[in-house]
């Protein structure tokens, strides 16, 4: 058996929101239950809050599938039909912005003290990205020793999990600019406070007296990250309050 995870980068065409959402949370996840070693699925979207803001956010939406297979090449194709439901259903935005891709994951969650983990969580981030040719070992030395410990220690990051990006992948085919994927997850009522410490101990300059390493020169710059805040399923909030659906009705929260 082999942990893989499958992200789907979408947008929604406005106004089947709703329809989408159901068509997920109803027939989607009772297909997906019948997927040999699937794991689990949640959707996001993104966060108005974003660690680099200059970056485009060009998704809305983000589809998360876990699996763990026992023949790859036979059961991540299985995952296909069961996406393009959505889309020959008119529930995906054709506007050239639509990816799908497959990673085999190194490992499952590494945590962090941070995570409560009978709470869900509130959202998480990912990362395409790439290490500079030839020096692979170092890159994976330095995310697995010092780098995944520095992120899911900051206040409201509470685990991570990488992967590589499989040889197997779902149709259709679309370039990835990330041969790696950087997954953290969240818990926090304050996304803007956890993004700013971040970025603070990244600089050596947070309140909290705590400051990454250098970044390692083995990460290439070529790399796009992304924020997004869970939507399907509950949400986490501080003081074990947890909120369903869109948390924009909600005042104070979203």
């Amino acid at each position: 058996m082999a942990l893989y995870t499958t992200i789907h980068l979408h947008n929604v065409p406005a106004g089947r929101e709703t329809e989408y959402a159901s068509w997920f949370d109803g027939p989607h996840r009772a297909a997906l239950a019948r997927l040999r070693g699937f794991k689990e699925a949640d959707r996001y979207e993104v966060a108005a809050q974003q660690i680099m803001a200059d970056i485009p956010q060009p998704w809305r939406y983000l589809s998360i599938y876990d699996f763990d297979l026992p023949s790859p090449a036979i059961d991540i194709p299985a995952l296909g039909p069961l996406v393009a439901e959505a889309r020959d259903a008119g529930l995906v935005a054709d506007d050239e912005t639509e990816k799908l891709y497959t990673y085999r994951l190194y490992s499952d969650w590494k945590a962090s003290p941070n995570w409560r983990r009978s709470e869900p969580l509130s959202g998480v981030s990912i990362i395409l990205a790439n290490y500079v040719p030839g020096r692979r070992s170092e890159y994976q030395k330095w995310y697995d020793e010092v780098h995944s410990v520095e992120v899911i220690n900051v206040p409201g990051h509470v685990a991570m999990k990488r992967g590589e990006l499989s040889p197997i992948q779902l149709e259709p085919r679309h370039y990835c600019p990330g041969d790696q994927l950087v997954l953290c997850a969240q818990q926090t009522d304050d996304l803007l406070f956890t993004i700013k410490d971040f970025s603070a101990r990244a600089g050596g300059r947070s309140p909290s007296g705590v400051a990454m390493q250098p970044r390692s020169p083995s990460g290439s710059v070529a790399r796009t990250v992304h924020y997004f805040k869970k939507i399907s399923g509950t949400r986490f909030w501080g003081g074990g309050i947890a909120y369903a659906g869109d948390l924009s009705v909600y005042p104070g929260k979203g």
